[in-house]
């Protein structure tokens, strides 16, 4: 049987055959991962009404890539109180928002109170509020730093009211090029081990690739498969997130940058590899507005949501500081020829406009 016809079958892929997926046209890729994309959701592209909020750029970790720590580049350091907190969260509440979407730097100067502290009053103030926080790569450090386990983390930031994990640092999973990129950082097994004892726990998480730097097609491969083995056993991502790497103003040097018909690719092989996860994001603040609504027809069905702020990729160059208006962001997906859907942060469908 050729690959092509495992694909049509939904036969799960092996390592070989992903990185042979490679090799195929871009057009028949988009082929094959748009069927995939309309039996599971036709026309529908997602988006939820939400606010970024990045609390402090202190940093403990050293990773090549990011421009958005202050330890490093960047001199202007800042940490939030949690009185600044609650009030970003006010506005955003007020302009309708459904989820905060909270990830840091990691601080050595703030204890574990300072993270569950902001998260608890968010929950007492807006009971009704999602809040996605805490990447592994956080937990890990908090875990490092001041002695918890990852169970008493995840205890913690469930009892203080968090409902979901973001997939954030994840990057790359081959560890000799996560030696390279964030030597240092959570780990791989630890990155996959944090997840699956939160899903575990009967919560749900997004997972994350960095990609589009010095890893190869085949590392690429390696990453989506050993998250579609995670999702075998506990069925808890709702969405995989191919992040495109940003290249300004941070330490890594000789990349090589992906053409827009290498990230669509990358974007069709997701839909294919991962057939047990069921949402594919094209996260616009990464891959640009334009090509995220490319995306749609090359298997990706979600877009993120306003954002209203965001600073860790626009800090590498990202065209996203501000966000996106809800108007535009329902017009730029019709004029898709695609159907907007406002969802909650879990993927139940909130408001359809047709």
């Amino acid at each position: 049987m050729n690959l092509i016809e495992k694909v049509k079958n939904r036969e799960s892929l092996t390592q070989e055959e992903g990185e042979a997926l490679y090799e195929l046209d871009l057009f028949t890729l988009g082929e094959l991962a748009d069927e995939i994309r309309q039996e599971k959701f036709g026309k529908k592209s997602y988006f939820n009404i939400n606010r970024h909020i990045n609390p402090t750029n202190v940093c403990a970790d050293i990773c090549k890539f990011c421009a958005y720590s202050a330890s490093r580049k960047n001199p202007n350091q800042y940490t939030m109180s949690h009185e600044e907190i609650l009030s970003i969260v006010d506005g955003s509440v007020k302009n309708g928002a459904k989820e905060v979407h909270i990830v840091s730097a990691h601080n050595p100067k703030d204890g574990v109170e300072w993270y569950m502290g902001a998260f608890r009053k968010i929950k007492k103030k807006y009971p009704n509020l999602h809040i996605k926080a805490m990447t592994a790569a956080e937990i890990d450090f908090l875990s490092r730093h001041y002695g918890f386990s990852y169970n008493e983390i995840l205890e913690l930031m469930i009892e203080n009211g968090v409902d979901s994990m973001p997939g954030g640092g994840a990057e790359i999973f081959d560890e000799k090029v996560r030696d390279y990129l964030c030597k240092g950082k959570v780990t791989s097994k630890q990155w996959l081990e944090i997840h699956e004892m939160w899903h575990n726990k009967g919560r749900q998480s997004n997972a994350t690739m960095l990609f589009g730097h010095i890893e190869s097609r085949a590392n690429r491969i390696d990453h989506m498969i050993r998250l579609r083995e995670l999702q075998n056993r506990t069925k808890g991502f709702n969405a995989f997130i191919p992040l495109v790497y940003q290249r300004e103003n941070n330490y890594l040097k000789n990349c090589n940058y992906p053409s827009g018909q290498e990230i669509l690719k990358t974007y069709a092989i997701s839909r294919i590899i991962l057939d047990n996860i069921p949402h594919i994001k094209a996260y616009w603040v990464t891959a640009s507005i334009n090509l995220a609504l490319i995306a749609q027809e090359f298997g990706a069905d979600d877009l993120d949501g306003t954002i209203e702020k965001e600073s860790i990729h626009s800090a590498a160059g990202a065209n996203s500081s501000h966000g996106m208006e809800l108007e535009d962001f329902i017009a730029l997906i019709k004029n898709s020829g695609f159907i907007p859907v406002e969802r909650d942060s879990l993927y139940n469908e909130l408001k359809i406009y047709s």
